[in-house]
């Protein structure tokens, strides 16, 4: 007979909504010299594009914002960093900095776009 708990399979809860790019990130311990922990959030690492479907190309209008182009796309401000996981920049202000410039929105990764259904 087995003393597990059926709910200690279950993963430990995310402190980050599904929502957010840091999600499922693993929180690591530091131990400091006088032996203080201090969590710490692992490092994310940037999806393969090939991995998003796209969902438009935008052109880049002066005065743009990731933010409200991801609302604009996405329905939500705060998803803006998908649009900088899809075009891998080191900075997302690069995103909307150039007039003219063709970014891709992308569905979140794993979601399934009209040709994949």
């Amino acid at each position: 007979m087995t003393t597990d708990h059926p709910l200690d399979a279950l993963p430990a809860p995310s402190p980050y909504p599904l929502t957010s790019r840091y999600h499922g990130i693993p929180v690591a311990l530091h131990t400091e010299p006088d032996g203080r922990q201090v969590p710490y959030l692992r490092r994310r690492l940037l999806p393969s594009t090939d991995g998003l479907t796209p969902l438009a190309e935008h052109t880049v209008s002066a005065g743009e914002r990731a933010d409200l182009l991801a609302y604009r796309y996405l329905g939500s401000a705060d998803q803006w960093w998908r649009i900088a996981d899809a075009n891998p920049v080191i900075d997302p202000r690069e995103l909307t900095a150039t007039p003219g410039r063709r970014i891709t929105i992308a569905l979140p990764g794993g979601v399934p776009g009209v040709g994949n259904a």
